[in-house]
């Protein structure tokens, strides 16, 4: 055991590999080529350092920040490589020899913009339910960083599709944005969004509502048959407890028949509250009969 201990507490030299993962890269510029993935090293340590310094799988970090520019070209001389290196090595442990290379790369010139975010959720819900409101989506907008002739044309990202089946609460779901093939040079500020909505309970209620005639001609009355015309409403129980006929209005106007060809005049329900989820009249038309006003 002594002589196990003795050994470790001498110097020794040792061969690496070690793999390189680059950071930092320079604003405006997307890293695309690389002329080295790894780096082989000597290194001079006692053995209690080879021990402990895993030096198998071992990760340099190379700071692209340092990048120099030559004409067309970006490289990091040797003297900067060697230094990354050793920066990141056990103070105790020396770099004897390394690779003699200068790191070379390639950058693409990006740009980034902002786009929205469109959710493809199929939604089903439950018999008697309704989505209450529009759906939120968290972040509604994300940017994309890539080269010009890539994103110049997106406007905006949508989701992969997910299908939501018999919905009966309020439901909250994080769902992957959509990144086209095509798109291999271009980085998304995310890569998932939180879709939510509210789901609520509804019922219908129906309200006979009065009609309107709407321009009338000049010294003439318009008689519609029938004078009222049943609206069917969809909304949350609460909200139906509180509509009332005057929340309404059904007009049928004049100006749309042509030289007196038609016998029937159409109906618009042209008001209705913002809150309920839904009304549609039950009849779309009446008869009306042109008389003189008395």
């Amino acid at each position: 055991m002594i002589w196990f201990i003795n050994n470790l507490s001498e110097s020794y030299v040792n061969y690496a590999t070690f793999d390189l993962e680059y950071i930092n890269a320079p604003d405006s510029l997307l890293l695309a080529d690389i002329s080295k993935a790894n780096v082989n090293v000597k290194l001079k340590a006692v053995g209690f350092q080879f021990l402990g310094f895993n030096l198998k799988n071992k990760k340099i970090l190379i700071d692209l920040s340092t990048v120099e520019k030559e004409g067309s070209n970006f490289y990091i001389p040797h003297t900067v490589f060697r230094k990354q290196i050793e920066s990141q090595l056990p103070g105790s442990m020396s770099l004897l020899e390394m690779d003699k290379d200068t790191l070379s790369f390639n950058f693409y010139s990006t740009e980034t913009k902002k786009v929205k975010v469109k959710p493809r959720l199929r939604i089903n819900l439950a018999q008697n339910y309704l989505l209450d409101g529009d759906l939120k989506i968290e972040p509604d907008s994300i940017t994309i960083t890539g080269p010009k002739n890539e994103i110049d044309s997106i406007n905006d990202v949508s989701t992969l599709k997910q299908n939501l089946t018999d919905l009966t609460s309020d439901f909250s779901r994080t769902v992957e944005v959509y990144k086209s093939p095509e798109l291999k040079n271009t980085v998304f500020s995310t890569g998932t969004v939180l879709v939510s909505g509210a789901v609520a309970r509804f019922s219908e209620k129906i309200l006979e509502i009065p009609i309107k005639v709407i321009n009338e001609p000049k010294g003439m009355q318009v008689k519609i048959f029938p004078d009222k015309v049943s609206v069917v409403c969809k909304a949350k129980i609460d909200e139906l407890k509180q509509l009332q006929s005057s929340d309404f209005q059904v007009t049928a106007d004049y100006g749309t028949v042509e030289n007196g060809n038609l016998k029937m005049l159409e109906l618009v329900l042209a008001k209705k509250p913002k809150n309920i989820h839904s009304a549609r009249l039950n009849e779309k038309n009446v008869e009306f009969i042109l008389t003189k006003k008395q």
